[in-house]
């Protein structure tokens, strides 16, 4: 049986910067109070177009094991696409990392 999975995107300089603490949490989190995730790489890119293309950093999107996250983890949307993770994310459920390529224009392409 596999793993349930969720994306996370975030700066790459946010992500290096935190990804050797024991705790992360994304730049909007004290705004906020929860950390974004999206269920899907074609999803995830949608967002990304939508609310990142004009931010010009380079991006990195993390896998997320579910079952591993310690924090409460809710699914608020209808379509179960979103999921809230209400508090800082341990680490280790970090299962992957992938850049998000990117056109000349801004937009969020693929995931490698």
């Amino acid at each position: 049986m596999s793993e349930i999975t969720t994306l996370h995107l975030t700066p790459r300089e946010v992500w290096d910067r935190q990804k050797d603490a024991k705790t992360y949490v994304p730049e909007a989190f004290g705004q906020d109070g929860f950390i974004h995730c999206t269920d899907g790489d074609n999803n995830l890119l949608q967002v990304a177009n939508l609310f990142y293309k004009g931010d010009p950093r380079d991006f990195v999107v993390l896998t997320l094991a579910v079952d591993r996250i310690k924090a409460e983890v809710k699914y608020e949307d209808t379509g179960r696409i979103y999921p809230h993770i209400y508090g800082p994310l341990n680490v280790e459920a970090v299962i992957g990392e992938r850049a998000a390529r990117r056109g000349t224009e801004g937009e969020f392409l693929s995931l490698d």
